[in-house]
């Protein structure tokens, strides 16, 4: 579904910040060689991570869902300079690609990656976040959601990726919808959530940003 006509996203991407030579080859190759190409960020939405990633100035970033690594590169662009950023991936397919464009980004040293289920994973990282950001299966978003509370702190920001769903969100859901039903069940749980402060943006699929109280 698109939210906003042809002509005006058209626009908006006329009125962005040039694409680095970097990103722009990763999208590419993503494109080219990588199952469901459309999963990737992309220009627009990499420009708005990489925006309040230089805003919030954090010293340590956790993603979950590298796909092929353009969202963490964006992500990355606000990193204080001895900070780091942990991406977690349960597709080991996918690494090599990761690997290929985080060792020729300035980055390098500060991208650690992991591979399992982040589940699992983010219960044994030390670090606490001050910015997450959420793109994994969507009927684990709850599940991820209350693992990285507990390594984040009062003024971290927690992004969730996709929250609208193609516009399904707002409609009647098939029983067997899983992906749906979970994000339904998600943003109502945000709005209701004493623990952090949520806005829903319509950017692209959905972009919710919370704010840990």
């Amino acid at each position: 579904m698109h939210f906003l006509s042809q002509e005006l996203e058209s626009y908006l991407e006329d009125h962005l910040p040039q694409e680095s030579a970097l990103l722009e080859e990763l999208s590419r190759e993503t494109h080219l060689k990588v199952l469901q190409p459309r999963m990737i960020s992309g220009h627009y939405l990499g420009r708005l991570l990489s925006l309040l990633s230089c805003i919030v100035r954090p010293q340590y970033i956790l993603e979950i869902g590298t796909y092929t690594g353009y969202s963490a590169l964006c992500l990355a662009e606000g990193l204080s300079d001895k900070g780091e950023l942990h991406t977690l991936d349960i597709n080991p397919e996918l690494q090599g690609i990761q690997n290929k464009y985080f060792a020729r980004s300035k980055f390098h040293s500060q991208i650690h990656q992991h591979l399992g289920d982040a589940v699992e994973i983010i219960p044994t990282l030390e670090h606490t976040f001050d910015l997450v950001f959420i793109d994994g299966h969507k009927v684990d978003y709850d599940e991820y959601y209350e693992a990285v509370l507990k390594k984040t702190k009062s003024g971290s920001v927690i992004l969730c990726d996709n929250t609208l769903w193609s516009g399904k969100v707002a409609q009647l859901a098939a029983a067997d919808d899983h992906a749906t039903l979970s994000l339904q069940k998600f943003n109502a749980k945000l709005k209701e959530d004493p623990r952090v402060a949520v806005i829903i943006l319509p950017v692209r699929d959905g972009l919710s940003l919370c704010r840990v109280l």
